[in-house]
């Protein structure tokens, strides 16, 4: 992945390449932002730009330096598959791996996930990927040490050893003190890049050892620059399914149709554990979509739509007094799915509150 084939903010791309050119590279730094901010894409050109043999330098200086693509180095990262490149993200247990899973036993999936994506990528789909059905995702102790063992050696062919840590935030407390020591004693010519959509959820003591680069989103028309059309046609699905879910949800708890509710939250607490975070995500999309038409403030959105028209209609039941209520209602849910509540409960219960919050 070269810097020019990711439409990112240019500005954040010549910093990066300007600290190459300055040798002024931080032996730890945090990549961070929103969902589709090409976070991940950045980190692998900039950790290929590091250890290329033949950099360019453009015409115009102002674009900055890229990898040349075509030495050996640039060719196995094109692939994923270079030597000194190692990855580490979340996982958990599944029908290939059944007890003790690591980023190891996942690293032929992660190449053909990113490659086949582009490198445009989202844990629930990660998450689908391998398979793990409804657990959440962790990065354990066994990765910590791995990472240990695998910096106690030198450089295999390039100057720098790169550890590339997907959604660091899945970091476990008991994984920290393994790489708090190295992080804050690396090998020299180690490069540490830690990739976050929340900081906020970093543990602290990462945080501190670590420069942190923040990354806004690409614009959804620069994003399909490099994003699959599969990926395009996925989010359309996904974006389809919350709209009827939450729809047909909140007409049960309208209702106060309680054998629904129980259907409702039965399927729900199958569909797995970040699905069902996006889900509430969506549905405080939705409230604060519904605040600011009751406000007379209209979005670019498609108004002959059905998920707009659904919208209009259901603003009207969370005025004002309602909000507070309803935001605090799913956010909590969203912090108790975190710590594994038994999910077909906690959608029951809420769907109970809901009904109560209409029809107070």
């Amino acid at each position: 992945m070269k810097f020019s084939d990711i439409p990112a903010d240019p500005g954040i791309k010549q910093k990066l390449i300007q600290t190459i050119q300055d040798q002024r590279v931080s032996h730890a730094q945090l990549f961070y932002g929103p969902e589709g901010s090409g976070k991940l894409a950045l980190a692998i050109a900039y950790a290929q730009l590091i250890n290329c043999a033949a950099p360019k330098s453009p015409p115009n200086p102002q674009k900055g330096a890229d990898s040349c693509g075509i030495c050996p180095s640039c060719v196995q990262y094109q692939k994923l598959a270079h030597p000194d490149l190692h990855f580490f993200f979340p996982v958990a247990t599944s029908k290939k791996v059944p007890s003790k899973p690591s980023s190891k036993h996942y690293i032929g999936e992660w190449r053909e996930f990113l490659l086949s994506r582009n490198y445009h990528v989202s844990l629930p789909e990660w998450y689908d990927f391998i398979g793990i059905e409804n657990k959440q995702g962790t990065i354990y102790t066994e990765d910590a040490a791995e990472i240990n063992r695998i910096l106690s050696y030198k450089s295999y062919a390039s100057e720098y050893k790169v550890v590339i840590i997907w959604m660091i935030e899945k970091l476990t407390y008991a994984a920290a003190p393994k790489l708090l020591k190295i992080l804050e004693e690396p090998p020299e010519k180690t490069l540490f890049l830690l990739v976050s959509d929340n900081p906020d959820h970093v543990i602290s003591t990462i945080l501190s050892r670590c420069l942190p680069v923040r990354f806004p989103r690409i614009p959804d028309s620069e994003i399909g620059k490099y994003k699959a059309m599969t990926d395009d046609s996925s989010a359309a699905e996904e974006n389809q399914f919350h709209f009827v879910t939450f729809r047909d949800w909140m007409r049960f708890c309208f209702a106060g149709n309680v054998p629904d509710m129980i259907a409702f939250a039965n399927e729900t607490g199958k569909i797995g554990r970040e699905k069902q975070k996006s889900l509430l995500l969506y549905g405080l999309r939705v409230a604060s979509q519904g605040s600011l038409l009751t406000h007379g403030i209209t979005t670019p959105a498609d108004k002959g739509s059905a998920e707009t028209i659904f919208i209009g209609k259901f603003s009207p039941f969370l005025i004002e007094e309602k909000l507070p209520a309803f935001y605090t209602l799913f956010n909590t849910a969203i912090f108790h799915i975190e710590r594994n509540a038994h999910t077909p409960t906690l959608f029951l219960d809420m769907s109970l509150k809901i009904t109560a919050l209409f029809k107070g």
